[in-house]
């Protein structure tokens, strides 16, 4: 670790909880320097310091900390809680040549009741979602492989996901993979106690997550790096 990331200021995470219990405009431009300085610089930091190890073990992710870090600013245009801000800073780190949103990456946020850790594909498209089927009916017995790993289950537990009643059509329902074909989203996830984001521990936490899901990332990955409509063309058809 650098010298080093000593994790985020108290005053920071006050700020955070009192923007949950504030959520106006005027309570937060008041206080915009308070953000800017106490809660977005030290994020610029933290990432800037998970970006330089991971040149190490996953290149491929690296962003600049700027493009990495969600804006505060919520989307209020098609829902129906109109407040403004988040009440959590967050950071994505996808693969090299892929959406955020389709393909996927790693991400951690710190919200004011934890502190949130993983990877994975959070929304595919229906043409990714029928690359990775394939992929995953294919290859099942390797994703069983990556997703058994020590590290995996200790630091993470089981994949997580939105998940079809049914196999989906196309595939047969006796299928070695039939659970896996349900799924409609594809991540692992850790939440920690909220407490370790004002400590030195949070780096190091995130850090051999990161490193635990990277194989994981890059199997999903795979089927996803070429063309969905290739794929799409080559449907395996279980």
């Amino acid at each position: 670790m650098k010298a080093g990331f000593k994790g985020f200021p108290p005053d920071g995470l006050k700020f955070l909880r009192d923007l949950k219990k504030n959520n106006r405009r005027e309570w937060f431009q008041a206080r915009k320097e308070i953000y800017e300085e106490r809660v977005k610089a030290p994020m610029i930091e933290l990432v800037g310091a998970l970006t330089g190890e991971m040149m190490k073990f996953a290149p491929d992710y690296v962003v600049e900390p700027n493009k990495a870090l969600y804006r505060i600013y919520r989307d209020t245009r098609f829902s129906k809680d109109k407040t403004p801000y988040k009440t959590h800073v967050a950071a994505v780190f996808p693969r090299r040549g892929l959406c955020k949103t389709t393909g996927g990456g790693y991400y951690f946020h710190i919200s004011t009741e934890e502190v949130g850790i993983g990877g994975g594909i959070y929304m595919p498209g229906p043409e990714e979602l029928l690359a990775i089927r394939n992929h995953l009916a294919a290859n099942y017995k390797d994703f069983e492989k990556i997703t058994r790993a020590h590290a995996v289950r200790s630091l993470f537990g089981e994949m997580e996901g939105e998940k079809l009643s049914r196999v989906p059509k196309g595939f047969v329902s006796n299928h070695p993979a039939a659970e896996l074909l349900k799924y409609k989203q594809f991540f692992l996830w850790k939440a920690l106690d909220l407490e370790v984001a004002a400590t030195p521990k949070l780096f190091p936490e995130i850090l051999k997550r990161f490193r635990a899901i990277t194989a994981y990332l890059e199997f999903m990955n795979k089927p996803l790096t070429g063309s969905p409509q290739k794929a799409k063309e080559a449907f395996l058809g279980w």
